[in-house]
């Protein structure tokens, strides 16, 4: 149905990274989530009162706060659509982070409403019934929120979406929640067994446990997370294909919500290069990242000495002091400065943020390397933390 809707309803509905595309994806399954959570919510609240069905009817309530979640998806979506303004100059993209935090906490306080519910009953029995009725709404609803849970969670992937696979874990725990109230009662009505309560923790904390893991994923990019290696790897092929480019470092992404993405960079090029052409080289990198890769790129040119010997032989000396450390450590904007009374070596190195060493141990090693060398050389070295 969902396939059916996008061909019909959205324009370039194959282009997932596009924000436009995006935000239609998002109002389309928020608008459709309502729409089947109010249709099962009146379908319970009827053979509740019909049945004289408690559960039946706190179910159809579910499905109803379930609407009010589709709502803050379809609200999410449309707020954080909103252009940027003299208060939000990046724009409301994070607004879909807030949405999908909102919905998980949703589902971490219904986990904890059914533990809290499902102890009372094993301090206060009481016993199933079965009806017929009962049984067939229970039996929809599941098909029902699989059905939610599987075009959310594949809605979500494609357009990379947190809220949308809050809303596809707030499906899929309806459906085990509602699975167990099902089994337990026909366990109860050929066995007469009741396990209903027992079970319920069971689910309680299974709710609880993906509602922590769904709220982990929303703040997650909220605080600010690394960004995908494939996406460095993306930035860096497409800065390394022109051969002015010698080397690139200090990659920073800045994620201001999805498709809200800003790219900054230090790009190493020759200092005895025509400074125009450079320049204009840069420019055109930019745009090329920006166009290809759905985000804002700025690039600081750096420019290094080549083809000079002391330079040169200097860092060949520095590349094994470094190696002897760590092999895996990286180093740049490596430059030397010349003085009446002692010579700078002035680099930046890249360090893992779970790195074995402190920062001060790497400082000393090196430093009493490069003394080594030349008692009157000292090395002026700052350390940078991350991947690039």
């Amino acid at each position: 149905m969902i396939k059916i809707l996008s061909k019909l309803f959205i324009k370039d509905h194959t282009d997932y990274s596009n924000p436009a595309v995006r935000s239609a994806y998002g109002k389309l399954c928020g608008g459709f989530g309502i729409f089947l959570n109010i249709c099962l919510f009146i379908g319970k609240l009827s053979a509740g009162l019909l049945s004289n069905s408690i559960a039946i009817i706190a179910d159809a309530l579910n499905n109803l706060s379930d609407a009010a979640s589709s709502a803050i998806t379809l609200i999410g979506f449309k707020i954080s659509e909103q252009k940027p303004d003299k208060d939000h100059p990046y724009g409301h993209g994070r607004v879909e982070y807030i949405a999908g935090l909102l919905i998980s906490i949703a589902i971490v306080f219904m986990g904890f409403e059914l533990i809290k519910s499902s102890i009372d009953k094993i301090m206060h029995p009481q016993a199933l019934s079965c009806d017929l009725i009962a049984i067939v709404i229970l039996v929809i609803s599941i098909l029902v929120k699989i059905y939610m849970f599987f075009y959310n969670r594949a809605i979500g992937k494609k357009i990379e979406s947190v809220v949308m696979s809050a809303t596809a874990t707030d499906s899929l725990s309806d459906t085990v929640a509602t699975s167990v109230v099902l089994i337990s009662t026909l366990v109860f009505q050929f066995t007469g067994l009741n396990v209903d309560a027992y079970c319920g923790v069971l689910v309680g904390l299974f709710i609880l446990y993906s509602g922590c893991n769904a709220a982990k994923e929303t703040i997650s990019p909220l605080l600010g997370q690394p960004p995908k290696p494939e996406f460095v790897e993306q930035i860096k092929d497409l800065v390394m294909a022109h051969e002015e480019i010698l080397g690139i470092h200090d990659l920073i992404v800045h994620d201001y919500g999805p498709g809200r993405v800003m790219v900054s960079l230090h790009a190493e090029v020759d200092s005895n290069g025509n400074i125009m052409e450079i320049h204009d080289l840069i420019d055109r990198i930019e745009h090329e990242i920006s166009s290809k890769c759905s985000c804002q790129a700025v690039i600081h040119m750096d420019p290094i000495l080549v083809n000079d010997p002391y330079t040169d032989e200097l860092k060949e000396k520095i590349i094994q002091i470094i190696a002897d450390l760590d092999p895996e450590i990286s180093f740049h904007d490596f430059r030397v400065v010349k003085g009446p009374t002692h010579t700078n070596v002035i680099f930046d190195i890249l360090l893992p943020f779970d790195y074995k060493y402190t920062d001060e141990f790497v400082l000393n090693y090196i430093n009493k390397k490069i003394s080594r060398l030349d008692g009157d050389m000292h090395g002026v070295i700052s350390i940078d933390k991350g991947t690039l």
